[in-house]
């Protein structure tokens, strides 16, 4: 980092000592992870950068907003619409759930056996090392599984900050009326916190400043189907786990100025693994921040990741909001639109999931699907099966990986994802 952050890390309440140790740990895990790549675009420097300052700049750059009376908003999820919070000129930000911290502090409130991410949130918090928490006026929690259900209760006994979204499991007629409902009760919660009337006019902007964010990041999706592959699938994921946290218009321009880049390797067909290596499309749970042990191993064994189908990829960016209505019942119809589309794994039926995959699959010339399972995450698990078989039946090489924020099943992956990558080779 360029500065001393620490008097601005004591003044949020963070633990010092605690934080301290997690930087010493981030700081060589990220160049050993993403630094070491070979032939990696100019344009990942930004990236880089913003890693290196995700604790500093970033934050200092959220304390200034809220001194000029803007709201923090963090939430975890795609089911939070980015565009109302920036429509009451607040600030939205993903919170810290990617790995394993302080599991004693967790497993004080929440079960030993609870998915990864979930007790990751308890770990951070309760361990006072994750600042956008600190930093925040509001953190929005969505009912999606039984286990963040129930994870915001218990963190609502904690904090006076908590506000919840329900979501609906069908997209039935009343599914979509629950979703905006709720989607209603949350723009008054946040023109209550920020003092801020939202207008036609401010949810058209703020739309089309997310709007641009996503059409970005497909062009970044459709770039990766070259063969060879322009950019790593580790970089991929990366720029989709920065778009939770730093600022839209600025990491759209980073990212189309990197697309740029990217096309013209591309016309030069110069990639970051050799024509022909096997491309993996990765399927399944959201990898926060510092979640990348699965995508390392992939690309680390001579294969390249082509595409993630989660929350945090494309399941989770892609399709536009239509602001072409002229009323905020008309913009709120349109959110609720393009929000019940997101296929998570919480819906039941969910086919569309896997029309999705198999589109994605023949998009980016995935020779194979990777589906990724945290441990305990019922949804992404239960839904593995029939997904795999789906896909087999088709033709697709699939194979499920269930795994957690530990180290100890690397040697076992390793095994499996290297024999399923000689599969791809045959």
């Amino acid at each position: 980092m360029s500065k001393d952050y620490r008097p601005m890390w004591a003044s949020l309440g963070l633990d010092l000592d605690a934080h301290d140790a997690l930087l010493a740990f981030l700081g060589p895990y990220y160049a050993e992870t993403f630094l070491s790549q070979d032939n990696r675009p100019e344009g990942m420097k930004y990236f880089d950068f913003v890693m290196s300052e995700v604790h500093g700049l970033r934050i200092e750059e959220l304390l200034a907003a809220k001194d000029e009376g803007r709201k923090v908003i963090a939430t975890f999820c795609t089911y939070v619409p980015e565009e109302l919070v920036l429509a009451v000129d607040g600030v939205m930000v993903g919170l810290c759930a990617g790995a394993s911290f302080a599991p004693e502090l967790a497993e004080a409130v929440v079960p030993r056996t609870l998915c990864p991410l979930i007790k990751g949130f308890f770990g951070f918090a309760l361990g006072r090392v994750c600042p956008y928490l600190a930093a925040s006026d509001l953190v929005v929690g969505e009912n999606t599984c039984d286990g963040k259900k129930k994870a915001w209760e218990i963190y609502g006994d904690m904090s006076d900050r908590m506000v919840t979204l329900d979501l609906p499991q069908t997209r039935s007629i009343a599914g979509r009326a629950l979703l905006r409902s709720e989607y209603v009760t949350f723009a008054r919660r946040l023109e209550e916190a920020t003092g801020k009337r939202l207008t036609v006019e401010a949810l058209v902007r703020a739309t089309a400043v997310v709007n641009r964010k996503r059409d970005a990041l497909a062009r970044l999706a459709r770039l990766r189907a070259a063969d060879p592959a322009p950019i790593s699938g580790l970089d991929g994921l990366l720029i989709n786990q920065i778009a939770f946290y730093d600022d839209p218009v600025r990491f759209t321009t980073q990212v189309d100025a990197l697309c740029d880049e990217l096309e013209a390797r591309v016309a030069a067909g110069e990639g970051v693994a050799a024509r022909g290596a096997p491309r993996v499309l990765v399927s399944g749970c959201p990898m926060a921040v510092p979640n990348w042990k699965v995508p390392a191993i992939v690309e680390r064994a001579g294969a390249v990741i082509v595409g993630e189908e989660s929350c945090v990829g494309e399941r989770g960016m892609r399709n536009t909001v239509d602001a072409s209505a002229d009323t905020l019942d008309g913009l709120v119809d349109a959110l609720v639109d393009r929000y019940l589309g997101i296929d998570c794994a919480i819906f039941t039926p969910n086919g569309s999931r896997l029309d999705h995959i198999r589109g994605m699959h023949d998009a980016y010339r995935a020779d194979g699907v990777l589906h990724y399972g945290l441990q305990f995450c019922q949804p992404y698990l239960m839904e593995a099966g029939p997904v795999e078989h789906a896909l087999e039946k088709t033709g697709i090489p699939t194979l499920m990986v269930e795994t957690d924020y530990g180290t100890e099943d690397v040697g076992q992956l390793q095994t499996r994802i290297e024999a399923f990558l000689e599969r791809l080779r045959d």
